[in-house]
């Protein structure tokens, strides 16, 4: 870890390796990915490239949609994914992560390298333990 929290970047924060899914997959298989990694929320990926993010939250408003609701064997995620994706650098300072955060209203952003390929999530609360002055995440954040 770095010496002061202005030497940290998103890369320093990030939980690493997010769990993503591909936006053609089914809605209940982003369901069951989030809650066995209990994360709130999950990069969606195509070709291997950040296009969005679904979270829980995405998936309850949908699953109360009673024209959504009734056709949820056929949903995926493309269709209830957040998109595009708030991404930010692996470089990026935290500031400008909680800024992002802040004026877009997101719970989270992916954290990309220098080829877009989603690398991490940080999350507010990851923000809100550098805040509080914790070293590491206490759990997987999402």
């Amino acid at each position: 870890m770095h010496g002061t929290t202005d030497d940290l970047r998103v890369g320093d924060l990030m939980t690493v390796d997010p769990v993503v899914i591909e936006s053609d997959a089914p809605a209940t298989d982003a369901e069951r990915l989030l809650k066995a990694h209990r994360v709130s929320g999950l990069p969606v990926v195509e070709r291997g490239f950040t296009v969005g993010v679904i979270s829980r939250t995405d998936l309850m408003v949908a699953r109360s949609s009673r024209l959504i609701g009734g056709n949820w064997p056929r949903m995926r995620v493309r269709h209830l994914m957040s998109a595009p994706a708030i991404t930010v650098h692996v470089g990026t300072s935290p500031e400008r992560a909680a800024e992002l955060m802040v004026t877009r209203h997101i719970h989270r952003v992916v954290v990309v390298d220098d080829e877009d390929v989603p690398i991490g999530v940080v999350s507010a609360l990851d923000l809100l333990r550098l805040l509080l002055g914790a070293e590491k995440p206490l759990r997987p954040s999402g």
